[in-house]
């Protein structure tokens, strides 16, 4: 498995993952940052949201009961290994009706999410299963999952340790430290 997340990681591209930075800062002040994803890479986005208010961005979780509209010149963080599953691929679309920046991070670039994207950011380890079926739900039903990590694909590992490595790379930028970080933790858990 970490061979595999090895490679995938490696194979991401230097400038899409600037460019992604960029969109991050861009947000500090006053822009909003959302994530979404389906299942696991739903809890891989939500790691990240939190990882990114640690940091100190105005950051929220798509589907939470707190979360505020999407306005224009927000951004959209989707997480999705096929680019196909409905429910992110459709908080997408309504993110740029509303004039949104979205950011896709997949395994299929050629996707539909992909394709509406302003930015792409292509991670490795979502294989497709035989039946060609991108959608999250329709393989859970279908009892369709990936060897190595049952229930789960190597995507949502690659993009977990991606995403941390992209917080480092943060941190470092905005001259944070770990008492920083450590102050916008949670104090009732």
């Amino acid at each position: 498995m970490l061979d595999v997340i090895g490679e995938n990681l490696s194979d991401v591209d230097e400038e899409s993952t600037q460019k992604f930075i960029k969109a991050l800062l861009r947000t500090l002040g006053e822009g909003k940052i959302f994530v979404v994803g389906a299942g696991r890479s739903g809890l891989v986005a939500k790691a990240f949201a939190m990882r990114l208010m640690h940091v100190g961005f105005q950051v929220y979780v798509i589907g939470e009961t707190v979360t505020p509209s999407v306005a224009p010149g927000d951004l959209v963080v989707v997480v999705s290994g096929s680019g196909e599953t409905k429910y992110p691929l459709s908080a997408a679309q309504v993110a740029k009706k509303v004039g949104a920046h979205v950011v896709a991070v997949t395994s299929y670039p050629e996707s539909s999410l992909g394709k509406i994207a302003d930015l792409v950011v292509r991670i490795g380890g979502r294989v497709l299963p035989k039946n060609n079926s991108r959608d999250y739900f329709t393989r859970q039903i279908l009892g369709i999952h990936e060897p190595l990590t049952p229930l789960g694909t190597l995507f949502e590992l690659s993009t977990m340790i991606y995403f941390d490595a992209l917080i480092a790379e943060l941190v470092e930028l905005l001259g944070k430290s770990e008492e920083d970080l450590a102050k916008r933790h949670a104090t009732i858990e």
